[in-house]
């Protein structure tokens, strides 16, 4: 019997959220979808917070995956910056762990090693391998789908190592493993 697996990937931003989708049929990748979700238009963080949340929950209602890999925030000199990307990567959580998806956290070089095997190749690079192993004929025009959908892929080849990223199943995993986060 056929084992079936979906896979959602997302990148976060409060400018572009990318998300790609995987279906994993007998440890084989297949493609199913990638986009964006495109927010410059809107000037209220809250707003854009509010449209990250909703999109997540009607991608995971529409296609029901199984498991969510989200890039995590890199730590960069502009801490706004790094809050905004925080709080987006927050809610997009938010949104799998009312749904109980199970949700792992990969590092942006993680995910590139992954794709690449090289920690610091360059969106394009990135792209262009996905590319390549998912036999896709075109690629956007902006890359943050892309982005979206390596971090399935990277889910999909870390598959049962969960050390190399955080993994939460629901609330409940989510505050026994970050009691800090509690105040």
């Amino acid at each position: 019997m056929a084992t079936e697996k979906i896979i959602l990937g997302i990148d976060p931003g409060t400018t572009v959220m990318g998300f790609g989708i995987i279906k994993v049929v007998n440890k084989q990748m297949h493609f199913v979808q990638m986009n964006e979700l495109m927010l410059k238009k809107y000037d209220d963080p809250y707003i854009k917070l509010k449209l990250i949340f909703e999109r997540t929950l009607e991608l995971i209602d529409t296609y029901h995956p199984d498991e969510i890999a989200i890039e995590a925030p890199f730590y960069g000199k502009n801490v706004q910056s790094m809050l905004k990307l925080g709080r987006a990567q927050g809610v997009a959580m938010a949104a799998g762990l009312s749904r109980q998806v199970p949700i792992t956290e990969y590092m942006p070089k993680k995910i590139k090693m992954s794709i690449t095997g090289n920690g610091n190749a360059s969106k394009e690079q990135v792209a262009k391998m996905l590319q390549s192993v998912l036999k896709l004929k075109t690629l956007p025009k902006n890359l943050d789908s892309t982005d979206g959908l390596a971090a399935a892929v990277c889910h999909f080849y870390n598959d049962g190592k969960v050390e190399l990223g955080k993994s939460y199943t629901g609330w409940e995993a989510f505050i026994k493993q970050n009691p800090d986060k509690l105040r």
